[in-house]
């Protein structure tokens, strides 16, 4: 394999957890030792998640509007040091709107981050005919999160819950340095021309694309719901015999292979049909808590949420990028940005769901039904992975 697509697949995989795995998701982690501290309610905490969220919505709307050009790495760059620094400055205050900014902020830059560094790394593996190993760039979301589920608990025993923001935050200056190294500008002499990999499947037209965005769209609605209640769930259920914080580590090693094996399905079997299947198995692992909420329940729950919720992330974009090779950062901000929509009102509509009822059962089922939903807007686009389609998605 060429030296440069390696270095930009370690370096993707580096900037997703910085981004990702840290900036976004350890908040899931620390969260409970901040609340025992500094005393904040559940709708404070609430609302410190969403404003991450619109945060991320804006992230992706101006990184699809923006024409980066040959500043991708630049702006990647500046990117990542405004998400370590959001990270770091967590620990540095107990100011809640404070906090609100500095969520908010995090969650722009952590969207911004992901288009940008996925249609480099999606664009290097395109030019070297790798794009097999989109895989293994999004597997850095899963190991962001597994590391931030192992490592917080010990770091907070010693330096509490602010100074593990800032321990974090130093260890993410560590992998920008090796970021720095690896994500380098291609001299035209090495620039290589543009391979699309080369498949049985028949990939949809242009104008298939609102029907991808759609059940994209669904799925932040849906799988959001999971992403931010299974830990209570686990902590709040009777019958739960587990540590909640290991069912957040469950999900990170799910998570860091499914994005491979998705990949792999979908290079074989075609994306519209992998994406249809691997949302069918989330919408039956999202509604698995609201039939029983014992161990085996919870870690299965688990264990299928992180084992999809990555995957369709890489089939989704690795599809749209298929489709719209040019400017690929663009409609994978478009793309990113509905997904970004239906996350961030998903956790407000199930947490009131959950307060009407007093039960996550709803809410639960709801996100299912919602995902499920999302795969089935795919249907239409099954027939253009037949060998029987005449019509060349490229005239489209």
């Amino acid at each position: 394999m060429h030296k440069q697509t390696v270095q930009y697949l370690i370096g993707g995989i580096f900037s997703l957890i910085i981004a990702m795995g840290i900036g976004r998701f350890s908040y899931t982690v620390i969260l409970p030792y901040m609340q025992e501290t500094v005393e904040f309610s559940r709708s404070t905490a609430g609302y410190l998640a969403t404003s991450n969220y619109l945060g991320y919505l804006i992230g992706a709307i101006v990184a699809g509007r923006l024409t980066l050009e040959n500043k991708r790495i630049p702006f990647l760059q500046i990117g990542l040091i405004i998400s370590i620094l959001t990270t770091a400055f967590m620990g540095f205050t107990d100011n809640v709107v404070l906090w609100y900014i500095l969520r908010f902020i995090s969650g722009v830059v952590s969207a911004f981050i992901f288009v940008v560094i996925a249609s480099l790394v999606l664009d290097q593996l395109a030019s070297s005919s790798k794009m097999h190993l989109s895989g293994f760039f999004y597997s850095g979301v899963g190991v962001g999160i597994a590391l931030s589920a192992i490592i917080v608990s010990p770091i907070q025993a010693i330096y509490h819950w602010n100074g593990t923001w800032i321990a974090l935050a130093l260890f993410c200056i560590l992998l920008f340095g090796i970021i720095v190294l690896f994500i380098k500008p291609i001299r035209p002499s090495e620039q290589q021309r543009i391979h699309e990999p080369t498949t049985s499947k028949r990939t949809p037209p242009k104008k298939w694309m609102k029907w991808l965005m759609m059940s994209y769209s669904l799925e932040g609605l849906g799988y959001i719901v999971t992403g931010t209640f299974i830990v209570s769930i686990a902590r709040e259920s009777t019958s739960f015999n587990g540590d909640a914080a290991f069912v957040w580590f469950v999900v990170g090693i799910a998570a860091i292979p499914s994005c491979f094996v998705w990949s792999k399905l979908a290079q074989q079997y075609g994306y519209v049909k992998t994406l249809f299947v691997s949302m069918i198995v989330q919408a039956v692992g999202i509604i698995l808590p609201a039939f029983a909420t014992n161990t085996i329940t919870l870690y299965a729950s688990a264990f299928i949420f992180g084992a999809t919720f990555m995957g369709i992330t890489t089939v989704s974009t690795t599809l749209a990028r298929h489709i719209t090779p040019i400017n690929s950062h663009k409609i994978l901000g478009y793309l990113t940005a509905g997904y970004a929509f239906g996350q961030m009102i998903g956790p407000s509509i199930a947490g009131k769901l959950a307060n009407i009822t007093n039960s996550y059962h709803y809410a639960l089922i709801s996100a299912a039904v919602v995902v499920a939903i999302g795969a089935f807007c795919l249907i239409g686009g099954l027939k253009y992975e037949t060998h029987e389609t005449v019509t060349s998605p490229v005239s489209k």
